[in-house]
């Protein structure tokens, strides 16, 4: 079994991806994806997104850090995932599952998904420009406003030689809605080669074995379910019995002490509250913790408070 953080924009940044890779349990993690537009993106702009990349592309604990491009343009994503590959990402992840409007309104991410031909160009000539010896993978939805194409879109990505391929399993006009249908991540499973990552509302242990029986897959990417409970892909791999509230705290305060000062006192208690708004979705004390917290809007004012 292998576990892989996703790339969740606005919520998996370095800090998270810090913190909980620090807890353990995943094979790797990806990148919030880096938008590619028409130019050749300077190295600042993957060091702002993968400061990982300073440090042999691994996180503080050692778990590699891909790097996600989001773009439609097959040759400025070339251009740009071998920009990438120079810096040291040790493999190059393709976005076709983006649901924001402003993304899809530009012709990224989930929008693709109607376009296969498109899909294919895109990670052909990605792959043929990264050396050989990193991998090119590629994520996606079932489809955009459905599922019909997610066949077509699936074996185009396997063609144009991808090394593997996660699928969210749901559509962008599905959005987070529950459920997410993980047999359907199984009907492509079934159709391709290459092997293939399920993706999508698994939340705890049972919710991933369910996923894995239903899709048949045996490696999952755990999303907003990470968030919620920081210790699930250990729990996975049947590290942890029980992991209570005080060793959460722990986690918790020192992901604040090192978050100060990264951003505004706004920005970063605004972070916080996103982590904590997560954590109360199962745990009453994390629920008191947050009420506690809501109106605080200084990280300082919030460790004298923990």
């Amino acid at each position: 079994m292998k576990v892989i953080l996703a790339p969740m924009e606005g919520l998996a940044d370095f800090w998270v991806r810090q913190a909980l890779t620090d807890i353990g349990g995943y094979d790797w993690c990806v990148t919030e994806f880096v938008r590619v537009s028409g130019t050749l993106l300077p190295a600042k702009v993957f060091y702002r997104w993968c400061p990982e990349l300073a440090g042999n592309a691994r996180t503080r604990s050692g778990t590699p850090v891909h790097v996600q491009l989001l773009g439609s343009d097959p040759a400025c994503m070339a251009d740009n995932a071998a920009r990438a590959a120079e810096l040291g990402a040790p493999a190059i992840d393709l976005n076709f599952g983006c649901p924001a409007k402003t993304v899809n309104r530009h012709g990224g991410g989930a929008v693709l998904l109607d376009e296969p031909e498109r899909v294919y160009q895109v990670v052909h000539a990605v792959r043929r420009a990264v050396p050989a010896a990193i991998p090119v993978s590629a994520k996606m939805r079932l489809g955009n406003l459905d599922g019909e194409l997610a066949l077509d879109n699936a074996r185009g990505i396997e063609a144009a030689g991808a090394a593997w391929l996660t699928v969210h399993g749901r559509t962008k006009s599905q959005g987070y809605r529950p459920p997410a249908f993980w047999d359907r991540i199984g009907s492509i499973r079934e159709a391709l080669e290459l092997p293939v990552i399920a993706n999508g509302e698994i939340w705890t242990v049972e919710d991933a074995r369910r996923c894995m029986e239903e899709s048949g897959c045996e490696a999952i990417m755990l999303g907003r379910g990470a968030v919620s409970d920081p210790f699930l892909a250990r729990r996975l791999r049947g590290q942890l019995l029980d992991n209570g509230w005080p060793e959460v705290l722990g986690h918790l305060q020192k992901f604040i002490r090192e978050l100060d000062g990264s951003g505004s006192d706004s920005q970063v208690s605004g972070r916080i509250k996103q982590w904590l708004n997560y954590l109360r979705r199962d745990c009453a004390d994390a629920e008191a913790l947050y009420q506690k917290l809501v109106k605080l809007r200084r990280p300082a004012e919030m460790l004298a408070a923990i």
